[in-house]
């Protein structure tokens, strides 16, 4: 297609089962001129057999990026299109058939606007009820995501919108030179807080980021993430990630062990306060072991006469 109003993109990696029904409404958008990327990055599993029903689609399109990393295949996608604004939907969710247009009319009312996603809902494996151990910390792990049912706009960084359901207008993204690789999971590292990181760039920089309640889209809750070790793991590679994250903004050095320690402590209180509770207990205990992670990885930093640059 020539000039879209703006293009979906579906960054995969070996996640074949679902990828069809992400593609699939995609291409069932309404209201809005647009094109369907997928950028396959380094698939061994039946990804291509998925893909090819597809090609011969007028609106799709399909890519191979063979270095690893969701930020690398997030550039792929961009650098693929001269649609002047990017949607990034994962390849296990499922978007909303106004998805696309609710991100067309917030950007073309809203010049400052350079990030913007919406309302994440769960959609649970078959026969299976959710955890009660699972709080709503937890749920936002899996990609839940919702501030309501007015727009929002975004000044903690915090409350960024989710990665799965998520958008960019180009020229924000190439005034910062794209997202950095040093961020976003990497096979299955499940690195992390690249989306975080974009929201603390576009607001020094006189952005604005929003959360728009009509651009819905369902996430897959993927049977093995519901146990308590999927968390454990998630956790420590978001240690990880917001020790890179510092690193990259130039706030490294003892004062991390600090802050590590202080969360670290503070996660095994009240882990211990909420037995009870089963739910707050082990979000705490989740959110203490993260910290072991952001620690050890802050250590090294230290350790390393020439941390001043992982590139």
């Amino acid at each position: 297609m020539s000039n879209p109003q703006i293009v979906a993109i579906i960054c995969t990696h070996n996640r074949d089962p679902y990828l069809g029904d992400a593609i699939d409404s995609l291409l069932a958008q309404q209201g809005v001129d647009y094109e369907v990327l997928v950028v396959d990055n380094g698939s061994t599993d039946g990804t291509k057999q998925v893909v090819e029903p597809y090609l011969s689609h007028p609106r799709f399109r399909y890519v191979y990026e063979p270095i690893l990393g969701l930020s690398v295949a997030r550039n792929r996608g961009a650098k693929e299109t001269t649609a002047p604004i990017l949607a990034y939907l994962d390849d296990d969710a499922i978007a909303s058939s106004q998805w696309l247009r609710v991100l067309v009319e917030a950007y073309e009312k809203n010049e400052k606007l350079a990030i913007a996603g919406g309302k994440v809902n769960l959609i649970w494996p078959n026969n299976i009820t959710p955890p009660t151990w699972i709080s709503e910390d937890l749920a936002g792990g899996l990609g839940a995501y919702d501030l309501g049912d007015e727009v929002v706009l975004i000044t903690n960084p915090q409350l960024t919108p989710r990665g799965l359901n998520y958008s960019l207008r180009r020229s924000f993204l190439e005034q910062i030179g794209g997202f950095d690789a040093n961020l976003g999971r990497v096979g299955k590292k499940l690195l992390s807080n690249e989306e975080l990181f974009m929201t603390e760039l576009a607001l020094d920089k006189g952005w604005q980021v929003a959360y728009l309640p009509e651009a819905i889209a369902g996430h897959n809750v993927a049977p093995e993430r519901l146990n308590r070790s999927w968390f454990l793991r998630r956790s420590w590679w978001q240690g990880i990630s917001e020790c890179y994250r510092e690193e990259i903004a130039g706030r490294t050095g003892i004062e991390q062990l600090g802050r590590g320690g202080e969360r670290l402590i503070r996660g095994l209180y009240k882990s211990l306060k909420y037995l009870n509770n089963s739910a707050l207990s082990f979000d705490n205990l989740v959110y203490a072991y993260g910290q072991i992670g952001y620690l050890k990885e802050a250590i090294k930093l230290l350790l390393t006469p020439s941390h001043g640059s992982r590139k």
